[in-house]
């Protein structure tokens, strides 16, 4: 599904972001990147859908290598889920997901939210999968954070992607949303098949949702272990 090789990414100023990061992701996994603020974490993710320009090493994407010709099929494929929501505040939740469909749609028509019958379905259908249907026609600065995540999640899974990546996307919920969120993302991989990658701070979701965690530090990969074999000890390597 997903294969990284030697990728590294320094920013100006001289910041290394990224360090020779090699990751295997296979179809239909669950993966966790745990890691210190600082650790690389989103920028890795972000390497992969192309809002981070590659410096060096290789990342291959359904056994094609991403290109500057390949992105834009990558990231029809790809949904991304962020930490602060990245909503439209005075748009309805529905008009929210729908923006996810603005790469496959007429520019002109999506400027004014001119979208089919059938989209606007599509629309429903992901605020359905999320419990949220009848929150649909209300404005996103209505919604609580929980809520307005999962809107979010919605805009992503709207365009039917194969790979899911997930950057933080429960750092400024409470526990219980939290919880709701990470079972939400589990259900839509398991349920849709969807590889999700998902960035987190809390080692207990991370072990309780995924089948493999990956620990980060300094732009390097410390651990990468099953899920059930990843103990107290293993992760204080990264948290240090």
């Amino acid at each position: 599904m997903i294969e990284i090789k030697n990728l590294k990414k320094t920013f100006d100023g001289g910041t290394e972001a990224l360090r020779g990061v090699n990751l295997k992701v296979n179809k239909g996994e669950f993966i966790s990147i745990l890691g210190p603020s600082g650790s690389g974490k989103t920028t890795l993710l972000r390497s992969i859908n192309g809002l981070e320009k590659i410096e060096s090493g290789n990342i291959f994407f359904e056994e094609e290598k991403i290109t500057e010709t390949y992105l834009p099929e990558v990231q029809k494929k790809t949904g991304m889920i962020f930490q602060e929501f990245n909503l439209v505040n005075n748009l309805s939740a529905i008009n929210n997901v729908l923006t996810g469909l603005l790469n496959s749609s007429s520019k002109f028509l999506s400027m004014f939210y001119l979208f089919t019958k059938e989209q606007k379905l599509e629309a429903l259908k992901a605020l359905e999968t999320v419990g949220l249907l009848n929150k649909s026609y209300n404005r996103a600065d209505e919604l609580s954070g929980g809520q307005r995540q999962r809107v979010g999640i919605a805009r992503a899974i709207i365009k039917k992607p194969t790979l899911l990546l997930a950057d933080e996307p429960v750092a400024s919920l409470d526990p219980k949303a939290a919880d709701l969120i990470m079972s939400l993302l589990k259900k839509i991989n398991q349920q849709f098949n969807i590889t999700v990658i998902c960035n987190l701070h809390q080692v207990e979701l991370a072990s309780q949702y995924s089948d493999r965690i990956v620990g980060l530090l300094d732009g390097e990969i410390l651990f990468n272990e099953h899920a059930k074999n990843v103990d107290k000890f293993t992760i204080k390597e990264i948290y240090r």
